[in-house]
């Protein structure tokens, strides 16, 4: 199969046919809207730019601003943390699991303070942390409970789509992950009043936008007394083309995840046999998409650049690394944040003080092996090269 069928190469002509007039312009982006609220057992769904500017209007619209705080993990991206500086306000960061690798109800507890506002939780690799448990927490505390699910489309969790726990959902359309228009973003909540918040937000704050609404009429823009702006928002609206091509993949989603899946099957078949590389957990009531199958290397038995080279000159694609902790990005450790660090809002929270034990143990040893296989023998092929490689340290370490 291809990544990108002729199903988003007709919905793109349809937008090309279209030559963009007022008429035909944001079609694509309410079709895709529909779908992927009624895909997601939502009542609205968003489209933006981008995930991380799904992240930014989610926390506006969840009100969190200058000097509230945000918990996140530290072990992701840091476009987590990095919307919520775009809000200014302040990322506390929580352990994660040493097993899972996921940020947990009791970390969370941890760092909660009166000046916690929200919570990012992050399904990270295609696998949600611990959600009933985290939202227990968050009802105690009166706090907003915001998912990053970039990575993780059509995951469960006790028979619950993963996305539908928190107030929000943010998911990306970005090149490398499930569902690709090559850039994207879409948020999704049942709150009309969360809807109609990250529409204006995201939409130059314009009056005559909401939740079910996202553009203007012509009556309007072509009367001289129309007040367009009742707030402040940002230009972060989803293109025609970027939508057309994200309809295409949700209406194959269950198929570009089956390639992820079947993949991470060959990879753990392997894994299994092996006593110094372990797989991320998953809990039996979890149902994990496999953005990409992540594996701890004990790295006391083989170096994490070993490994990688020597899986390398098998014939393996690349493996990639975790990211960076968060915290420990020189953004983070200078408080360089486009001048924010001088309006004292960071003054409290030192990032050089911060020791996530867990992550940090995990960070420097995770192993990150790709999925996205839409030719099934290359992904068997990939496994034979995964068993080559651990065999070969095996018999030279044993």
């Amino acid at each position: 199969m291809d990544r990108i069928s002729n199903v988003e190469w007709n919905y793109v002509k349809e937008v090309l046919n279209g030559q963009f007039s007022s008429i035909s312009t944001y079609q694509m982006v309410t079709k895709l809207e529909t779908k992927f609220a009624e895909k997601f057992h939502s009542k609205h769904a968003v489209a933006m730019v981008n995930g991380t500017a799904t992240l930014h209007a989610a926390l506006e619209a969840a009100e969190v601003g200058p000097g509230d705080e945000v918990i996140c993990p530290p072990l992701t991206m840091s476009s987590t943390s990095i919307a919520v500086l775009q809000a200014n306000a302040v990322p506390v960061f929580a352990d994660v699991d040493r097993e899972s690798f996921l940020i947990t109800a009791e970390s969370i507890k941890k760092v909660i303070t009166q000046k916690t506002r929200a919570i990012i939780t992050v399904s990270l690799y295609g696998l949600a942390p611990q959600m009933r448990e985290i939202m227990e927490v968050a009802r105690n505390n009166n706090l907003i409970v915001i998912e990053d699910n970039a990575e993780c489309f059509g995951s469960y969790q006790n028979g619950q789509l993963v996305g539908t726990f928190g107030h929000m959902a943010s998911y990306s359309f970005q090149s490398s992950k499930h569902l690709t228009a090559g850039e994207g973003g879409i948020v999704i909540t049942n709150s009309d009043e969360l809807a109609d918040k990250l529409r204006r937000y995201s939409g130059l704050g314009y009056a005559g936008i909401s939740g079910k609404k996202g553009r203007i009429t012509k009556d309007d823009i072509q009367c001289p007394n129309y007040e367009r702006h009742v707030i402040l928002g940002w230009n972060y609206r989803m293109s025609d083309l970027c939508a057309a091509v994200a309809l295409g993949q949700l209406e194959r989603m269950e198929e570009l995840i089956k390639v992820r899946r079947r993949a991470a099957s060959y990879y753990q078949e392997e894994v299994e046999k092996c006593n110094w590389l372990y797989p991320q957990y998953v809990q039996k009531d979890n149902l994990h998409s496999y953005w990409t199958y992540a594996v701890m290397l004990d790295t006391e038995k083989v170096k994490w650049h070993e490994f990688r080279n020597k899986y390398l000159e098998f014939g393996g694609d690349g493996i990639y690394a975790a990211w960076k902790l968060s915290y420990q990005e020189p953004m983070f450790k200078n408080k360089s944040f486009l001048n924010r660090e001088k309006l004292g809002l960071y003054d409290h929270y030192d990032y050089n003080a911060v020791h996530c034990i867990n992550a940090e143990y995990l960070q420097p040893k995770l192993l990150q092996f790709k999925t996205n296989y839409y030719c099934e023998e290359k992904a068997k092929q990939q496994a034979k090269i995964l068993n080559k490689t651990i065999a070969y340290f095996n018999k030279n370490r044993g």
